[in-house]
């Protein structure tokens, strides 16, 4: 099992043609994705090579879909035109979006994500994130398909590396779907999606779940798992050591007095039952700890 992402799942391209799409497209392939083709108005009716693959191009999202039987589209559109570009797959009501693309400006993630909200068809993954990945089966996104393989962790992360150096610490576990949520202030899906998505899964075991500083994201994923979650969480909390009041990478982790702290938010989790290591390598090992003990 996993989550959101399976190998019957069939993903388009948004900016299949450009450099970052082609490059992921071509890595996604490899992963074993059924990827069906791409959306580029400017080069509707071509085709993209892959190896012994041949991609057709698209004008349109609608099109792409009806023509293929796309589930699922990964956006690698500039910042600039992002938000019409998920506008677009929004319309066409895509059940998956996967938006790639960082710097991406707040107003207009706000704008979409209130336009999936109101349409109630399509989820959004990101933006800025490295996408979603069910090891052995499928990736939509830019997570490095080799690192790990199947097994019983379900994990969920702000952060693109932190997602790829968990899952290269417990490689010789696996994991159900490791899912990047993106940092920035507004993202489509949050911790407790994630969170109540592997509660549901009877193949995810147990949960890691990567936060950073800045927002309350965190204490409100604690407070729900506190409430419904019953699987075995453990947690990592990026900025133990960042100054309050510091902007960090992510436009998301801005500190303000003790809210948003690592330490505020480690209190948090912890009173929900939460193993939270200080660092990386510490909370892959409370996870060694946790499989070892199920």
């Amino acid at each position: 099992m996993s989550i959101f992402l399976t190998k019957n799942s069939r993903v388009i391209v948004q900016g299949i043609t450009g450099g970052e799409g082609s490059k992921h497209t071509a890595l996604m392939l490899k992963a074993g994705t059924q990827v069906v083709g791409g959306v580029n108005a400017r080069k509707a009716g071509t085709t993209v090579e892959h190896g012994d693959v041949s991609l057709p191009v698209f004008g349109t999202v609608s099109e792409a879909m009806s023509e293929t039987g796309a589930d699922v589209s990964v956006v690698f559109v500039p910042p600039a035109f992002a938000k019409d570009a998920v506008m677009e797959a929004i319309d066409a009501k895509m059940p998956l979006i996967v938006v790639i693309t960082e710097g991406i400006p707040v107003q207009d993630t706000a704008e979409f994500w209130a336009y999936a909200s109101t349409k109630g068809t399509s989820r959004i993954i990101g933006p800025n994130c490295p996408g979603i990945i069910t090891p052995g089966e499928a990736l939509a996104g830019i997570t490095p398909a080799t690192i790990t393989g199947a097994g019983p962790i379900g994990l969920v992360s702000k952060s693109g590396t932190l997602t790829y150096q968990m899952m290269f610490e417990l490689r010789d576990i696996g994991f159900s779907t490791a899912i990047g949520i993106g940092g920035d202030p507004i993202v489509g899906t949050t911790h407790i999606d994630a969170l109540a998505a592997f509660e549901a899964d009877p193949d995810t075991k147990a949960i890691v779940m990567i936060g950073e500083i800045g927002g309350d994201a965190e204490e409100r994923a604690a407070d729900y798992i506190r409430a419904n979650v019953t699987k075995p969480v453990v947690g990592y909390v990026a900025g133990f050591t960042a100054p309050e009041g510091k902007t960090m990478g992510h436009a998301g982790a801005i500190v303000s007095g003790s809210s948003g702290t690592a330490q505020a938010k480690k209190e948090a989790l912890e009173a929900a039952g939460v193993r939270v290591g200080k660092t990386p390598s510490e909370t892959a090992q409370l996870m060694r700890e946790v499989i070892a003990a199920l």
